[in-house]
């Protein structure tokens, strides 16, 4: 969690540059070894360098493609969670009206405090995350202990079943969105293996033009380029709230628009 941490807290600019620096100098370093060794026994054959060479950067293609798309899954899944808990929310705020008064109003009134707390804001603080979460789980207590009292004053209205049903709902939907925008991340490890991967694939890259004495610095440049920006987009699609590729909060900020209208018709 800790280089998770680190790695979150580097703006997704700085990390692409730092990307491309440090795979520059990789490469540069892989050349200056290549020519020297080649220099140094010039009696030796190049032997099956280039073919290494190619099956790394397949293999490098291939991480990159399921590191993608393990990063899109996600994405895709914080995406879904919000339309459903602005639909979750949304009904409990709705079916509170079947309560019976004050029961009813002090529902109301906590969901309306709730719903703007589910919104996340962009780059956020973690402490301002956290107390989110905090008030939610106290606004949770407190909706389904009016809900508890309720249940044992009429324990056979259909009515009140529904709204403990969407409330039910509400909180564990929660739980869900919490557990898959903080935890469900990409394994460190993954990162690892693919950065791993990408060092050594362009030092032998360097190499191979280094025992050839050809190069293309366009070439290598490109490809660079190209493959810092896929890993910088996989960093970015891994982080919940930050960078330029965040779920939208659209849904929850309709939902706290038709609320306050509701409110400000009462």
């Amino acid at each position: 969690m800790q280089v998770q941490a680190l790695l979150d807290s580097i703006p997704l600019s700085i990390l692409f540059l730092l990307f491309v620096f440090s795979a520059m100098v990789i490469s540069e370093l892989g050349y200056r070894v290549g020519h020297w060794w080649q220099a140094k026994t010039p009696e030796e054959k190049e032997g099956p360098t280039n073919m290494i060479v190619g099956s790394l950067l397949g293999l490098l293609a291939f991480l990159l493609a399921v590191t993608m798309g393990m990063s899109s899954d996600r994405f895709d899944t914080r995406r879904a969670l919000t339309l459903a808990e602005a639909n979750s929310i949304g009904t409990t705020y709705l079916r509170a009206g079947y309560l019976s008064e004050p029961a009813a109003t002090q529902s109301r009134l906590l969901i309306s405090e709730y719903a703007p707390l589910r919104v996340i804001p962009a780059n956020p603080e973690p402490t301002e995350i956290q107390q989110g979460i905090t008030r939610s789980l106290e606004i949770h207590t407190e909706l389904w202990s009016i809900a508890e009292e309720l249940a044992r004053e009429t324990p056979d209205s259909p009515l009140l079943a529904l709204y403990v049903e969407s409330l039910n709902e509400t909180i564990d939907l929660h739980e869900t969105r919490v557990t898959a925008g903080i935890y469900a991340r990409l394994p460190i490890t993954v990162f690892i293996l693919l950065l791993t991967t990408f060092v050594l694939t362009l030092g032998m890259v360097g190499y191979s033009a280094g025992l050839t004495g050809r190069r293309s610095p366009p070439t290598a440049v490109v490809l660079i380029v190209v493959l810092g920006g896929v890993i910088s987009l996989l960093v970015d699609l891994d982080r919940p709230a930050q960078g330029l590729v965040t779920v939208s909060q659209q849904p929850l900020i309709d939902l706290l628009e038709q609320i306050n209208a509701e409110t400000v018709s009462e």
